[in-house]
């Protein structure tokens, strides 16, 4: 909102939400395409274009995934950080040594819960957390709206850089609600596949984002222009409300992480042939070895490059662009050339060359907001 405005920042996120609904549902209509159900995302684009386009969609879906992990160690570090403030604000801890704390705790997570499936519980878990933070972000931020005096919701900066800013939020927009791999997430989904697929997302994109739009205007509407990434640090109220809230994202972080990590595990636990017992000393110790180490080398590009909306733009632009967008329009388009009428054939290239202008120029804006906040922003920053 802050880059885009009131009128940018909510037509952005409707279209945003439309667009990555409809994106994903073309995926979710390909998910038994040749009579196979295909799993994974890069599996699909295996099948439908061959071996290379598989490694091309492999590569974009991890960068994407790498990148949300490194995103939810930022702000789980932000977030313990945050409660330190609350009792402590005395600068002798930094950010990154919150992200260090984030890092390891995640990773001791990520060896004790072995696969996707034995999240279990958690997942129920991850949800009252995701409830306890936005409701008490919701409440706090309104609570401030109202006494607060009137707020700057302007756009800085001259014309030239308002759009690049603008170009570069798209990015983060789609980034926001797109992961890459809805194959994997919906694996398990008992029959009718399809359309017990389609369910779930029509759910998900119309009372699954309430609440963040909520939380998302509200923040705007209370702090304006001054609201920060991490709307905790904006809001004033009682110190065991906003510990809670804090707390509360932390562990939500800590959990969501392992979803979106999950698939570089399972590459990883495949191609080195590990089964059976979780408890094994073989399966055991790769995941410390592994997992340690993939959660050490995000943990450190996490409290390196803390700054990282730039570099949430920069992937939507080169990861989440191409592969829920471009990828999403072409397979459905090659998988069903011979019933599609030319109108539809038409829409669907539209759709194709206007996302791959957009990725380009998205990755122009990213790596210029990069370049100036460089110069802003030291690494390992204590932001």
């Amino acid at each position: 909102m802050v880059p885009l405005g009131w009128i940018g920042g909510v037509v952005g996120l409707i279209i945003a939400t439309a667009v990555s609904l409809y994106a994903n549902a073309l995926i979710a209509m390909l998910h038994e395409f040749g009579g196979t159900r295909h799993i994974r995302y890069r599996d699909l684009a295996g099948f439908i274009y061959g071996k290379k386009i598989y490694s091309l969609t492999w590569t974009l879906q991890y960068v994407n995934l790498f990148m949300i992990n490194t995103g939810y160690i930022i702000l789980a570090g932000s977030a313990l950080k945050a409660v330190y403030v609350l009792f402590r604000d005395d600068d002798m801890m930094k950010l990154p040594h919150f992200i260090a704390i984030a890092g390891l705790v995640c990773a001791m997570f990520a060896i004790c819960i072995p696969h996707l499936s034995a999240l279990g519980v958690w997942l129920g878990f991850s949800t009252v957390l995701s409830l306890v933070y936005i409701v008490i972000a919701l409440v706090l931020s309104l609570k401030d709206g109202i006494k607060s005096p009137p707020r700057d919701y302007g756009i800085s900066g001259e014309s030239t850089s308002k759009i690049f800013t603008t170009i570069g939020a798209s990015a983060n927009l789609v980034f926001a609600y797109n992961t890459g791999m809805l194959p994997e997430i919906q694996a398990t989904i008992r029959q009718p596949v399809v359309k017990n697929m389609m369910k779930a997302l029509y759910f998900q994109f119309t009372v699954g984002v309430l609440p963040l739009y909520l939380v998302t205007f509200a923040g705007y509407w209370a702090y304006g222009s001054s609201t920060e990434t991490y709307l905790l640090n904006n809001v004033n109220g009682p110190i065991w409300v906003k510990a809670l809230a804090n707390i509360a994202a932390f562990l939500q972080s800590v959990i969501a992480l392992h979803i979106f990590a999950s698939p570089m595990y399972e590459y990883l636990d495949t191609k080195h042939g590990i089964k059976g017992s979780a408890l094994a000393f073989k399966n055991l110790s790769f995941r410390v070895l592994v997992r340690g180490g993939y959660m050490a080398l995000n943990t450190f590009v996490s409290a390196l490059l803390p700054f990282l909306g730039d570099f949430m733009s920069l992937t939507g632009a080169i990861s989440t662009f191409p592969l829920t967008f471009i990828l999403a329009h072409h397979m459905y388009l090659r998988a069903n050339k011979n019933k599609l009428k030319s109108t539809q054939k038409l829409w669907h290239w539209l759709n194709i060359c206007f996302f791959a202008v957009m990725s380009v120029a998205a990755t122009i804006a990213a790596l210029r907001l990069i370049a100036r906040d460089s110069k802003t922003y030291h690494v390992f920053a204590d932001l």
